[in-house]
């Protein structure tokens, strides 16, 4: 089977932006680096491509210049989170610097990737078998920007437990 690697067009911010995922991912490296030569396109010994890994995903980053679309909604990375100490913290690394938060799990970092930071819980919540606990637990969702699971959870059980 063929690997899909996410391939990450930037201006010219790739090694930047590769430096600062490291730093917020756990047992991430870079592989290579290849940089562009006496004939260009860009400048000699500036970035080209590098091929970098985060927890254990491959991507790759291209300095392409600012014939670069940005980032747009269509497309964003999931961090499944087993805790909320794992939500907060993955939230405020990539919100360093200049990102913002969206809604509902989602934010875009200072170069304009979107990610959700998700905790494992949230499908379980919303795809519960109680079609009403399901709908508690996505209006409590619809309401935040940050996702907060125990929020979450007491929004699902409020009327079960007779809040």
């Amino acid at each position: 089977m063929p690997k899909i690697t996410p391939f990450l067009w930037f201006d010219d911010q790739a090694e930047e932006a590769v430096e600062f995922y490291l730093s917020v991912f756990p047992n991430s490296t870079i592989h290579q680096v290849a940089r562009h030569g006496e004939d260009g396109p860009g400048p000699a010994g500036s970035v080209m491509t590098i091929h970098f890994e985060l927890d254990g995903n491959d991507f790759l980053a291209l300095n392409g210049g600012p014939a670069h679309y940005g980032f747009d909604e269509s497309i964003s990375f999931v961090i499944d989170c087993a805790t909320q100490e794992e939500v907060d913290r993955y939230w405020e690394a990539l919100l360093a610097g200049g990102g913002s938060e969206i809604a509902c799990g989602w934010l875009k970092d200072r170069y304009g990737l979107r990610w959700q930071v998700v905790p494992s819980e949230l499908p379980s919540l919303l795809g519960d078998p109680d079609p009403e606990r399901a709908s508690r637990a996505m209006q409590a969702m619809l309401s935040m920007k940050k996702l907060d699971i125990r929020v979450m959870r007491e929004a699902a059980d409020a009327v079960a437990s007779g809040r």
